[in-house]
């Protein structure tokens, strides 16, 4: 888990955690994260980039619409733990705590 500032780009997060990625087929990610070094570092870990381009990209690099659209439970999930007010607005400001409540969500939401 990487927590890092608020005004931190995605693909300043992802260069932290290309490293720590788990073995997967596709990785699904918004337009943030449409850099040819992140794209490059996906390939050679053998996973397969599913970006949409950005919009000032001269060539658009085309991507599996279809998988694309299953992001939305990701984004689903994102809002749920939104939801709770603890997270949504950060309270708990320490890092160690924020994980805490991360790890103890689960339990009481189905």
């Amino acid at each position: 888990m990487l927590l890092s500032e608020g005004q931190m780009s995605d693909y300043k997060g992802a260069a932290l955690m290309i490293d720590a990625l788990p073995k997967a087929r596709a990785m699904l990610g918004d337009r943030g994260y449409d850099a040819d070094w992140f794209r490059e570092a996906l390939a050679t870990r053998g996973i397969t980039p599913c970006i949409p381009s950005k919009a000032n990209r001269k060539v658009p690099i085309p991507h599996d619409r279809t998988l694309y659209r299953e992001r939305h439970k990701v984004e689903i999930m994102f809002g749920r733990l939104k939801d709770w007010r603890r997270i949504h607005t950060r309270y708990d400001r320490c890092a160690h705590t924020f994980g805490m409540q991360r790890r103890l969500r689960p339990r009481f939401w189905p």
